[in-house]
């Protein structure tokens, strides 16, 4: 079988524009989180950096989001970075920056190696995950689905 890694797709309402003073202490932490995410050890593959803002609107139709797409190993060290690394302190703060989301907001899917997920792919995992739940096709931490299980699994729509 070929090499499979774990792509990730997170969305977040902002509570107002990124320039708004409010939004400043994610704005400060944005650098410091990806920094993380670039020296994680032995996990961390690729991710989104210069967020093309036209086209995310265009497939979320909604430009209040900030949309985080990433390529990982593992479950694992996306869970290391996630909730084992400095990540958590910004985590723990989203309320002050982001609105609750009514859905899932939080999609993993399997990619060849090599492969850059796109606004699109995002977008299907999440849609899907949102229509039929946990699935092999697009699920979330609550779930450790392979690889192996994604090729096997047949979508419903």
């Amino acid at each position: 079988m070929s090499k499979f890694y774990l792509a990730q797709v997170n969305i977040a309402k902002c509570l107002a524009p990124l320039s708004d003073p409010i939004m400043q202490g994610f704005i400060n932490n944005v650098d410091k989180m990806n920094a993380i995410a670039d020296c994680s050890e032995g996990g961390f593959v690729w991710r989104l950096k210069d967020e093309d803002k036209d086209a995310a609107v265009l497939v979320f139709k909604d430009d209040t989001l900030i949309i985080n797409i990433s390529v990982w190993e593992s479950r694992e060290a996306l869970f290391n970075y996630t909730y084992n690394s400095d990540h958590i302190e910004v985590f723990k703060r989203k309320k002050e920056w982001f609105s609750k989301i009514k859905m899932m907001h939080l999609a993993f899917w399997y990619v060849p190696e090599g492969y850059i997920p796109t606004f699109q792919d995002a977008k299907d995992r999440l849609d899907y995950l949102n229509a039929h739940g946990e699935t092999p096709y697009a699920f979330s931490f609550k779930s450790k689905f392979t690889a192996a299980d994604a090729l096997q699994y047949k979508t419903l729509n």
